[in-house]
Parts: C-alpha cells; sequence; structure tokens
C-alpha cells in the first residue's frame, strides 16, 4: 500500500466559445454621402473620396520610425509630443510628464537597439540628481508598435515597463528618501539573516522591510527605487531598490526564522527547477524557514495558489471523524468506481481496497474511500471544517504577503473531488504545512514571521478545535502513514513522534502531477511542493525529510 492512488474522471465536458469581430468607422459627411460611406465601411470597401485606413503587420519603417520619433520626443522632454505617438495619450503623457520630477533624472540619453518584429529595445542612462547626492544610472527596457485599429496610424503601445521594465500598474520609480529604513534580520537566535547567505529569503527580507523598517531603530537613506501600488495581500510585491545614493541606518528585526532550518530548507530545493518549502513550530506556529527554487521571483510557498491534492485528505479525515462517519479502525473500503452528481470517479489503474478500514485507505492514500463519502456530506461542510478547525482561508497576519488558502463551497463532482484536494481547493506549502501543525499540537496557531507584539496586530483564531478523539484518531493515521503507508520511504529511519501524508494534485494539460509531501517530527512541521514531479511520496517526501532532520 505504499503506492498513492491517484483519480480520474470518466467523462468531461466541452466548453465552445464563440467570439467575433466587427465594426465601421465613420468617415464623414452628412445625409446619404455619410449613409453611403458607413455602407461602404461596412462591405469593407472605400465610399467616394474616402481616405483608405492602411491595414496588415507593420513595416520595418514604421516601427523603427515611430519607435525613434518617440524616444526622441521623450529624450527632449516634450511628454505632450511624446505621449501623442501613444494609444493611450492621456496615462502616457502623465508618465512621461513626472518622471523627471520622479527620477530626478537629468542629461537623459535614450538609445534604440534593432527592432524585432514590432518589439525596440533601447538603453535609458542618465544622471541621478538629488539633493546633492549624485549618480549615474543606466538599464535596459522595450517598447512595442502596434497599428491604431481606428486610423492605421503606428502607435507605441503604453505600458509602464515602456519608463523602466520592472514598472507595473500604478507602481512608481522614484528617487528620495526611502520608504523604509534599511533592515537587519536576525534569526531566532540572533544570526543575522543576510540576501548573501540566503538567496531565496531576498524577497521576504524585502517585504519584511517595508512593513517594519519603521518599527526599528534605523535611519533611511537615499535611493532610486520602484514604490509598488498596493495590491491584493496574496499577491503584493514590496518596493525594489534599484540604486542607493545613501546607504542610511538598518535597524535591527527580529524574526522567527532558525538559520539552521531555513539553510536545510534552501539545499534541499536548490537545483530543482520549480520546488518551494515551508516550516513551522506547531506550538506556537512560529515560521521557522521559507525556500523556493528558483530563488528569484515569486513566492510560491507562501504566496502560491495550488491545488494541494491528497494532503486534503488530512482536513478531511478530520471532518469524517468528528461528524462520527468513520474511525481508523472502522470498515471503510475503497472501491474501483464512484459516482457523485453523474460522474463517474476511478482510481488509478483500478486499484481497489476491499474490506479495507478507513486507516488503510488513509495510509495507503486511496481517492474513492473518501470521494464515495460526498453524499453523506453538505455542500458547506468541507468549507468550514477547513476555516473553523484548520484556519484556512482566515485572514492570516504573518507579517508578510500571504495566500491563506481557500476551500470553497461547492456542489455534486466537484464538491467530491474537493474532498482529495482537486476542484477548488488551493493551497501553498505555508498553509499545508500549518495543516500537519495543527494536528501535531491538536489545535490551530496562526503561522507568523515577526512576533504580533512588535506592531500589535491581532494573529487570526481558529473558531473551533477538533474533538479530542478527533485529534488522537488524526495523528494515529498520519503516523501510520509514515511508517507504512505512502509517506513511509521518505520518512523512514526517522523516530519520535512522527506523521505523514502525501499528496499529488492533477493539473490540466501537464503530463506529471504535483507532488507534494506534509509530516511533522516532535515539534517541527514541514510542507513542500514539486510542481509537474509525479508521486509527492518519492520527489517532495525527500525535501521535507532533510528539513525535519536539520530541526
Amino acid at each position: 500500500m505504499r503506492r498513492e492512488v491517484r483519480y480520474g474522471l470518466i467523462g468531461g465536458a466541452v466548453a465552445l466559445v464563440l467570439g467575433g469581430v466587427g465594426g465601421y468607422t465613420l468617415l464623414g459627411g452628412s445625409g446619404d454621402d455619410q449613409a453611403q460611406e458607413v455602407r461602404a465601411a461596412r462591405d469593407g470597401k472605400p465610399g467616394d473620396g474616402a481616405p483608405e485606413v492602411k491595414s496588415g503587420p507593420l513595416s520595418a519603417e514604421e516601427v523603427t520610425g515611430t519607435a525613434g520619433k518617440f524616444l526622441d520626443a521623450w529624450k527632449a522632454g516634450a511628454a505632450d509630443r511624446a505621449a501623442a505617438l501613444t494609444d493611450d495619450v492621456k496615462s502616457a503623457t502623465a508618465g512621461l510628464a513626472a518622471f523627471p520630477k520622479q527620477t530626478h533624472f537629468t542629461d537623459l540619453k535614450l538609445t534604440p537597439g534593432k527592432a524585432t518584429g514590432d518589439k525596440v529595445a533601447y538603453t535609458v542612462a542618465a544622471q541621478i540628481s538629488y539633493k546633492g547626492l549624485k549618480a549615474p544610472v543606466s538599464y535596459g527596457t522595450s517598447l512595442t508598435v502596434k497599428r491604431d485599429q481606428r486610423t492605421g496610424e503606428p502607435r507605441v503601445a503604453w505600458a509602464p515597463g515602456v519608463l523602466h521594465p520592472k514598472l507595473g500598474k500604478g507602481d512608481v520609480l522614484r528617487t528620495g528618501e526611502s520608504e523604509a529604513p534599511p533592515i537587519r534580520a536576525v534569526d531566532r537566535n540572533g544570526t543575522e539573516l543576510t540576501k548573501e547567505a540566503h538567496p531565496a529569503l531576498a524577497g521576504v527580507l524585502d517585504s519584511l522591510r517595508d512593513k517594519y523598517g519603521r518599527k526599528t531603530d534605523g535611519k533611511p537613506g537615499v535611493e532610486l527605487f520602484i514604490h509598488r501600488a498596493a495590491g491584493d495581500k496574496a499577491t503584493q510585491k514590496p518596493d525594489e531598490t534599484l540604486k542607493v545614493l545613501s546607504k542610511g541606518k538598518p535597524g535591527t528585526l527580529k524574526t522567527t526564522l532558525d538559520a539552521k532550518v531555513q539553510a536545510a530548507a534552501e539545499k534541499a530545493v536548490k537545483g530543482k527547477p520549480k520546488a518551494s518549502a515551508v516550516a513551522l513550530k506547531p506550538s506556537t506556529g512560529e515560521i521557522l524557514a521559507l525556500a523556493n527554487s528558483p530563488e528569484k521571483g515569486f513566492n510560491t510557498a507562501a504566496q502560491g495558489s495550488l491545488a494541494p491534492g491528497s494532503t486534503m485528505k488530512v482536513v478531511t479525515a478530520s471532518m469524517l471523524i468528528d461528524k462520527g462517519l468513520t474511525a481508523p479502525d472502522k470498515p471503510h473500503p475503497c472501491e474501483k468506481f464512484v459516482t457523485v452528481g453523474g460522474w463517474k470517479f476511478q482510481n488509478l489503474n483500478k486499484t481497489e481496497i476491499k474490506n479495507g478500514t478507513f486507516a488503510q485507505s488513509f495510509a495507503a492514500s486511496c481517492n474513492n474511500a473518501f470521494i464515495s463519502m460526498a453524499e453523506k456530506l453538505a455542500n458547506d461542510d468541507l468549507t468550514k471544517q477547513a476555516r473553523d478547525v484548520f484556519g484556512i482561508g482566515l485572514n492570516w497576519q504573518t507579517g508578510i504577503p500571504t495566500f491563506d488558502g481557500a476551500v470553497p463551497v461547492q456542489s455534486d463532482a466537484q464538491m467530491a473531488a474537493s474532498l482529495i484536494g482537486q476542484g477548488g481547493v488551493r493551497m501553498n506549502p505555508l498553509t499545508v504545512a500549518s495543516v500537519a501543525a495543527t494536528v501535531q499540537n491538536g489545535g490551530f496557531h496562526q503561522p507568523y514571521i515577526v512576533a504580533p507584539s512588535l506592531d500589535g496586530r491581532a494573529l487570526a483564531k481558529a473558531p473551533r478545535s477538533m474533538k479530542p478523539a478527533t485529534a488522537s484518531a488524526l495523528k494515529s493515521l498520519m503516523k501510520l502513514t509514515a511508517t507504512s503507508g505512502t509517506a513511509a520511504e521518505a520518512m523512514s529511519g526517522l523516530s519520535g513522534d512522527i506523521g505523514a501524508k502525501t499528496g499529488s494534485a492533477e493539473v490540466d494539460g501537464q503530463e506529471k502531477p504535483n507532488a507534494w509531501f506534509t509530516a511533522y517530527r516532535g515539534d517541527i512541521a514541514a510542507a513542500a511542493v514539486v510542481p509537474a514531479s509525479g508521486h509527492g511520496g518519492s520527489n517532495a517526501g525527500p525535501v521535507v525529510r532533510s528539513i525535519l532532520s536539520a530541526g
């Protein structure tokens, strides 16, 4: 029973999307003449005396000529003239006019490169001059030229990236006193955590500086930086320093991280095309480590939104046991086929566990043992259990941007799929690690990376705890999985109070499923995801094993 049984859907649905493009241009005139021209435009034929609107791909001359005129006008400080060459005159005028005031760039030079299709790359070079401080700056970016469908003229497609490649909607490139002082982040034992020693923490450290720099004894310096627009908590990016003109004074900020566990997590995911991991302290909720591969970019470990696959069965099992629908030693076979809401589910290779107990089905991660319970549940039962017992979907206040999980109310086949972590369920290693930590601790502690006492924020509280008998049963199930079930190979040799759960989440259009693994050992819980890699035990399991060994 060490091979996890994945699920399949027999049947399917086809979505047919019909789209059409139509329209016409009023070319002037009045009465019968205007009507004639409208009809001509509808018929795709120019009316008498009507100018022909250019169409089709842009020529190389149109691309380079338009780009050159735009860059020349921008360089000359003629914001209105440059903006008139774009497809969004209002936004371009505002952005170009504000650019020199916000950046304090002087002696601006814009040097175009060779056009590639409709794209033109160019170099921006200038001198930064701010309150007596001077520094050179240079970077590359690009613009795209498109044909205006109304006039047929070539126009620069306006976007924030025209000004700087890292700018997004609402972001501002700015020179001045930084929004927050630099920080000297230290771990729980006082060891300094730097971007050089822990590249995977670069984004986390930037986020901590944004939120807590002003609460330290540090003093801000002068920088060229990108001030990020306020966004959703789950996707918020921190401000990004591009150039330091004066350093300022770093303020010390203590975190809950453990440098030793952090190093182990980074080493465990290193070299994988994609992987993310998190470690927590179950007794408190303190975050001990966060790691991603690749090291730079989106923080999937805390902000990702992925189907957790069979790791969700921990939550589902707690619900079934709480409701008295099953128990570890209760007969609970896993059938080859189960039909819910008109959809027929089957286990991989039509595997089944005849006359088995719930403990056997859990340890083997047999999907239909869970799917078969769908008709005994209300549509919102799983949502309530995830939120009220495990804190999933509550507004976590960790100290950094996070996605706190989602278990939406669904019905029929989608609800059945949610029971095994598919359907609309979405989590990340932080939320999945918290599920394991909740089992180990017997109750939910909201994860956090900076003590709430620093800023007086309130941590999320789960409305209720699992019944003591349920908590005990879940620990026995996760221990069985770790010692003789799908997680046994990865957990082999670990002793003490251990428990684990594997997961393999199938993704449309992806050859291999996303591999998941979560486990605890003593007062440390961890979770990892290795996308598009295969079975959870053999791909994500070693990542978690390394972290638990270090802790």
